[in-house]
């Protein structure tokens, strides 16, 4: 039943006032900004009911995170663990293979041999150009470093010293264009010499037969030859072998094994014509420091 003294404009003018008011604030806030204040006000005056708010999903999500990463934690504990005792395992079995070796090498009147000291040091610069790959490391020869010494990192082979300063020096990379390094195939003992092609990721292995037998994937070792570089440790994989009808050789490129642009630590290797035992033994414990 409609009222009889019913008075006042009609719903439709009223929301036409009220969206006609409210577009009138909003061209005035947009353009002459004038509420600024007063929406820094609200939103500090709400602040506190938005973070009530978001309160239990944040505690939520955080209960879970810390579960999930204790969880990670443990198993990754355990796999440390396991990889240790075959760590450890394996290292007494290399023990017998060192022993076993030596009888070897004397048996055959073999005098090559290399040693295990070793020395840790830290990546201080790179210099990389189209026409030189370096790092400058932070040990030079107050630390026993001579030119030409092998350097490694977890991976494999990265260089070797090319220049040594008294507390620095400066290691040419194996992709360098002017920096070569014997080798073997792992698989089947076929050596060859791997050469630097200027790129981060790429070698170039010349003179090898159309013949030979290399395949993709096969995985190129420091051959030993030359007496610079222990052998058996990784340098790259084979990534492109090619031959055309009558070529001679064949086109084969490999790239390196270590991430030679992601370094950070290196490890500088010494051979027996570098040292003495007693060398070795004080150089150890100074690793250890280093190491610490």
């Amino acid at each position: 039943m409609k009222p009889i003294f019913l008075r006042g404009p009609s719903f439709l003018l009223r929301l036409s006032i009220v969206v006609a008011f409210s577009v009138i604030l909003f061209l005035a806030d947009s353009q002459l900004n004038l509420f600024a204040s007063s929406r820094l006000y609200l939103n500090s005056l709400v602040s506190p009911i938005q973070y009530v708010a978001d309160a239990p999903q944040k505690l939520s999500q955080a209960i879970t995170d810390n579960l999930l990463t204790r969880e990670a934690l443990k198993d990754r504990n355990q796999q440390l663990e396991k990889d240790n005792l075959f760590l450890k395992a394996d290292r007494l079995l290399l023990a017998e293979l060192q022993h076993e070796n030596k009888e070897l090498r004397e048996l055959l009147n073999s005098q090559r041999n290399f040693s295990y000291k070793r020395m840790i040091t830290e990546v201080m610069s790179l210099r990389s150009d189209p026409f030189t790959h370096q790092l400058l490391i932070n040990k030079g020869a107050t630390n026993g470093v001579y030119l030409g010494q092998p350097v490694i990192n977890e991976q494999g082979v990265v260089g070797q010293v090319s220049q040594v300063g008294s507390t620095t020096s400066r290691v040419l990379l194996i992709v360098d264009a002017s920096h070569g390094i014997p080798v073997r195939v792992q698989r089947n003992d076929i050596v060859a010499i791997v050469h630097g092609s200027g790129a981060w990721n790429m070698l170039n292995v010349p003179f090898i037969q159309s013949n030979a037998d290399l395949k993709e994937g096969d995985l190129l070792v420091t051959s030993g030859l030359g007496g610079r570089f222990p052998a058996g440790y990784p340098v790259a994989t084979i990534t492109h072998f090619n031959y055309q009808e009558g070529s001679l050789y064949a086109e084969v490129t490999a790239t390196p094994v270590a991430l030679l642009d992601r370094s950070r630590y290196l490890l500088l290797l010494w051979n027996d014509h570098q040292f003495t035992d007693s060398e070795l033994s004080l150089d150890l414990e100074s690793e250890n420091v280093t190491a610490e």
